[in-house]
């Protein structure tokens, strides 16, 4: 029976917030079993907590944002979906504002991370969720199915009409080192008709080429080249591991996502969890 997991030693990192653009530091540390992954503000007055669970979300535009009392983060899925693909089952991430580092736009640095820490097993069996049956969202031409699967497979379509380059392909089967590999060095994006709203919104500020790839007349613009011809479908698998976290377990099951979005994401884990009550 495979046991939970939590980090071995404390890890941090600092960097430029995505839409502040203010230095943000996060620092990951080691829990007890059966606690799950907690968000904790740490620049608040008494460390406010928000555990990292469908129920929690307040916001999925432009990322997820969670929410408990006086604790709000925004855009946890990078990090949630490092250390679901790590399967680490118990952890405190501790931020020093409500917004984690953006680092190079992928999840790859937090991958890292979690493995520069280390992996200590605990004595609590490790919670898997698995469907029970089909379950099916939709939104806005967003259309999201997961099936029963005794493994974690997730087929992506992506398409957003800016570049003949943006209709992409790709199946995957998430384990820690496919994920490492394949999934989390996919970066960030946006189009420009978007980047130009949201420069207006005053969001935005800590975005750069370093971080995000730019679709724009038919272009995909980044500072270095692609690192994958189908990034942007593996940017969007990538969230979507992140997002099916916030089930509070590990997930099992075979996802096929046609242009998928945070709304749906959440949506989906929502939905598993509804099976079970």
């Amino acid at each position: 029976m495979d046991k939970q997991n939590t980090i071995k030693d404390p890890v941090s990192v600092s960097g430029i917030a995505l839409h502040t653009g203010a230095r943000a530091g996060l620092k990951i540390l080691p829990a007890e079993e059966n606690t799950g992954i907690t968000f904790r503000r740490v620049d608040l007055p008494g460390k406010p907590e928000v555990k990292a669970l469908a129920q929690n979300v307040v916001d999925v535009r432009r990322g997820t944002t969670i929410a408990s009392g006086d604790a709000s983060v925004v855009t946890v899925e990078h990090v949630m979906a490092a250390l679901h693909a790590a399967q680490i089952d118990n952890a405190i991430v501790e931020m020093d504002g409500f917004e984690p580092p953006i680092l190079d736009g992928s999840a790859l640095p937090y991958c890292t991370m979690v493995k520069e820490a280390g992996k200590v097993e605990q004595n609590a069996p490790a919670r898997y969720i698995v469907p029970k049956e089909p379950a099916y969202v939709e939104y806005k031409g967003t259309k999201t199915i997961i099936l029963p699967c005794d493994r974690f497979i997730i087929d992506c379509v992506t398409s957003f009409g800016d570049s003949p380059l943006d209709t992409q392909y790709r199946e995957q089967e998430i384990t820690e080192q496919s994920f490492i590999e394949e999934i989390a060095p996919a970066r960030t994006f946006v189009s420009y008709r978007d980047l130009a709203q949201l420069l207006a919104m005053g969001l935005v500020k800590g975005g750069s080429l370093d971080n995000a790839i730019i679709i724009h007349d038919g272009a995909m613009i980044c500072k270095e080249e692609l690192r994958f011809e189908n990034e942007l479908a593996r940017h969007k698998i990538l969230d979507i591991v992140g997002d099916m976290y916030l089930t509070g377990c590990r997930v099992k099951g075979h996802v096929i996502a046609i242009k998928p979005g945070h709304p749906t994401n959440v949506q989906l884990a929502g939905a598993i969890l509804k099976q079970y009550i």
